[in-house]
């Protein structure tokens, strides 16, 4: 061998040294430092996360935050004892001591034992046992969760589980629903797949709602995805007294859901109710029809948009923003007289009293809704009057409540998708006669939320102040401990406020409205009600329908709730269902605080 040849060789065993000692230096980086390092993107170390791709877990708790109602009654999340299954090792015969548990156990969750040996020896992945298939999962009893504990089967458990929703129909889509949440989102949870907000409040406080991460159930296995015998299984949960949170809303629980049942007894098809604390617009109550399973979400069907939110043609409760431009701008008084002969002469206008009303006074032509008198004042203001007070009462923009730089939100909003609504369309010419006739009786391009047109009423109430209503009262840790207080406020003023003696006037004459105009079927309710009624001509898919509208609050004397009922898309020849809805829930509005005294009646 040449002296080259052995340099050639000496060298390429430096070279393979150096490679070596390269690639220990980088292993011993692994071992010793990575390993206690967290992952790109997740939580875990690499240490943590090669034990996780060996775990096969299912989710007994999300960890995401509570919702509670006004006295603290829950709205979401109720913890249940339910049978989990386990794909653990079970060579076992079908005979003796195992199958004589296997009956007891089978008989408890409602199937034959051969069924459930079927079932379980195929079974992949843990199962948490449900009523039906793809239902809620079967709450068994406290004497049941005993005997199938005592029996102590293997891989079969009793675990406390967590159920977000009840499988139930409700028209609280203000609450929202969950969503499968993206990979990402689910990298990092040993294999449990985590949701998140798809709408309502659920999307609108995702960074707060998700919490710091779920409690599980999960057992250990090997290369091959068997069970490793005697790890048995265990439950991990996240140690920290502050999580989750609670998210304390406005609503009554109670009064809501007694509102959903009158409302599902009217007929309701497509609506909304709405019902405001008077005292500083919180939300009471928000009823959206049709109503909705949060555990079964159709987009294309349409039934989780909240309709409270949802602007639409308001008709003649619209009327009130013309009453209170006219009193404003000095264009009339109480004290004109108006002669009304069921036709307006132009535009294709008319009255709905085909007679028409005769003389009478703005105050009359208010309760009785005459379409002449205010298609008559619509036409005397300018659409600049007109668009100013229609702001001015918290209609043409969102009225809910919002902060900026709140708790790591540059904004945070917590109503989902709420609708600003329309006076006049940019594309129309607002100058002209007609459109501003048309838009004095709440048609043309007009549209209102039922949110804005029960705020419309609480504005009136503080003299013409708007607030902004809230749905949210407070955060708070799990240990009771406040994170956050979300204070009521008014609406940030971008125009001026209508006159307080008009907002006065306005609101006198609502009590009218039942006394002497289109709402006397609530004469004899059991609190004095004020209102305005109004029906408003749409065209759906071809069909002329109506929309039929009641706003108002009781009692007169010391107002406690104002209230806006919509009923989308009824027939023209019906009858204006929201009057009497309006009554039916003012009466139960009554009865959970007792009758006042008949005053103002």
């Amino acid at each position: 061998m040449t002296l080259k040849q052995k340099k050639r060789i000496f060298y390429c065993l430096m070279l393979l040294t150096g490679i070596m000692f390269i690639l220990f230096i980088r292993l011993a980086y692994i071992q010793f430092m990575m390993r206690v390092s967290l992952v790109p993107e997740s939580r875990h170390t690499l240490q943590e996360m090669s034990m996780l791709q060996r775990e096969r877990a299912i989710m007994l708790d999300s960890g995401r935050g509570r919702f509670y109602d006004r006295y603290d009654t829950p709205l979401t999340d109720e913890t249940i004892p339910v049978v989990v299954l386990f794909p653990m090792d079970r060579r076992v015969s079908q005979s003796g001591m195992m199958d004589s548990k296997i009956d007891k156990i089978s008989n408890i969750l409602g199937l034959s034992s051969d069924s459930f040996y079927k079932l379980w020896g195929n079974l992949r992945e843990p199962l948490v046992w449900r009523s039906r298939k793809g239902g809620d999962p079967l709450y068994i009893n406290e004497s049941q969760a005993k005997l199938i504990t005592k029996l102590d089967v293997s891989g079969i458990k009793v675990l406390p589980y967590n159920k977000r929703y009840n499988d139930n129909f409700s028209g609280n889509q203000w609450l929202g629903y969950l969503t499968q949440g993206t990979e990402k989102f689910n990298h990092t949870n040993g294999g449990v797949h985590l949701k998140q907000g798809g709408g309502g409040l659920e999307r609108t406080l995702e960074p707060l709602l998700k919490g710091i991460g779920p409690t599980i159930a999960y057992y250990t296995v090997d290369g091959k995805n068997k069970p490793i015998s005697g790890t048995g299984i265990r439950v991990k949960a996240p140690d920290n007294p502050y999580y989750p949170l609670r998210f304390i809303t406005t609503i009554d629980r109670s009064i809501q859901q007694q509102i959903e049942k009158l409302t599902k007894q009217s007929g309701m098809k497509q609506g909304s109710v709405v019902v405001l604390d008077t005292d500083n617009a919180d939300i009471v109550a928000m009823v959206s029809a049709p109503f909705y399973n949060p555990q079964e979400i159709h987009p294309e069907q349409g039934q989780w948009n909240n309709k409270a939110l949802q602007a639409v043609t308001p008709g003649s409760i619209f009327k009130t923003v013309i009453a209170a431009a006219a009193l404003d701008a000095g264009v009339t008084s109480i004290r004109e007289k108006f002669h009304c002969t069921g036709h307006y002469g132009k535009y294709g206008l008319s009255c709905w009293k085909e007679e028409g009303h005769g003389t009478l006074t703005l105050e009359q032509a208010y309760a009785q809704s005459c379409n002449v008198v205010f298609a008559t004042l619509a036409e005397r203001l300018t659409s600049g009057q007109i668009q100013t007070t229609a702001e001015a009462l918290g209609l043409g923009r969102r009225v809910g409540w919002e902060n900026h730089d709140m708790l790591g939100f540059s904004l945070m909003k917590p109503l989902d998708h709420e609708d600003s609504g329309v006076v006049f369309d940019p594309a129309t010419y607002p100058y002209d006669g007609g459109v501003r006739a048309q838009t004095g009786i709440g048609q043309r391009n007009v549209t209102v939320t039922p949110l804005q047109a029960a705020n419309l009423v609480v504005t009136l109430l503080h003299k013409g102040q708007v607030q902004a209503p809230r749905i949210l009262e407070r955060i708070s840790y799990h240990n009771g401990q406040v994170m956050k207080r979300l204070t009521p406020h008014t609406y940030p003023r971008t125009v001026s406020n209508i006159q307080p003696e008009t907002a006065k006037v306005i609101s006198s004459w609502m009590r009218k409205v039942v006394t002497e105009g289109t709402g006397q079927s609530l004469s004899n309710s059991n609190w004095p009600l004020a209102g305005k009624s109004g029906t408003a001509q749409t065209i759906v898919k071809g069909i002329a329908m109506n929309n039929q509208w009641f706003i108002g609050y009781g009692p007169v004397n010391q107002p406690r709730y104002a209230v806006a009922v919509l009923f989308q898309h009824e027939s023209p020849d019906s009858k204006n269902k929201a009057t009497a809805l309006f009554g039916q829930i003012m009466g139960l509005l009554s009865s959970t605080i007792g009758s006042t005294s008949d005053s103002g009646r």
